[in-house]
């Protein structure tokens, strides 16, 4: 739902800096890779109750997220750039949970596995309609830049860091965090499941 919003109050800095990391040759795939091992590294972190170090690393591997991108558009987009980085980026996002339900099994473990049921819905609704979309030759032209049909919802990209960071600054709140977002993911997946019973009908 904030997807758009905060990618245009982020993306002239990010554009600045993605033409200086391609200048100096580094390609976004590499970047890609970086951001996704950062994000292991925050997840390791959160198993390890280091909450706040995680947090930043979460930061950190997203800002690489949103810089891979940027520097393709530089440089040369491929569909091979496009497929790791959606993969890469859903491994990530199933890894935090994962690491809460580590840190503390009795307290997080239920509201992780919620979570977890709830990123499932979320994220196959997604890519069930970009590959329909991708087989109608279908295009969304508020995000002309994505490399496959991008469906919006209640919760994106943006809702879920600022998720992530707020179980990272409160980790004692992450089951009651947990369940409020799993419940927003269920909105999402029932409302792209709408959206898409209808345009392919």
């Amino acid at each position: 739902m904030l997807d758009r919003a905060a990618t245009t109050l982020i993306k002239p800095a990010i554009d600045r800096l993605a033409g200086v990391l391609a200048r100096m040759g580094l390609g976004a795939n590499l970047m890609t890779l970086l951001g996704f091992s950062i994000g292991m590294g925050a997840a390791v972190l959160i198993a390890t109750q280091q909450f706040l170090a995680g947090g930043v690393a979460i930061l950190v591997s997203r800002l690489c997220d949103g810089l891979d991108g940027a520097i393709a558009r530089r440089t040369q987009t491929t569909d091979a750039g496009g497929f790791l980085d959606i993969a890469l980026d859903f491994v990530f996002y199933a890894s935090i949970p994962l690491a809460f339900a580590l840190a503390d099994p009795q307290r997080n473990a239920l509201a992780a596995a919620l979570l977890l049921a709830a990123f499932c819905g979320t994220m196959s609704s997604f890519l069930a309609f970009a590959v329909i979309a991708a087989k109608r030759k279908m295009t969304n032209l508020s995000w002309p830049d994505k490399s496959l049909y991008f469906l919006g919802g209640l919760t994106e990209a943006t809702e879920t860091l600022a998720c992530f960071v707020a179980m990272c600054l409160w980790p004692q709140h992450f089951p009651l965090l947990a369940g409020i977002f799993a419940a927003m993911c269920a909105v999402t997946t029932v409302t792209r499941i709408w959206w898409g019973w209808r345009a392919f009908s």
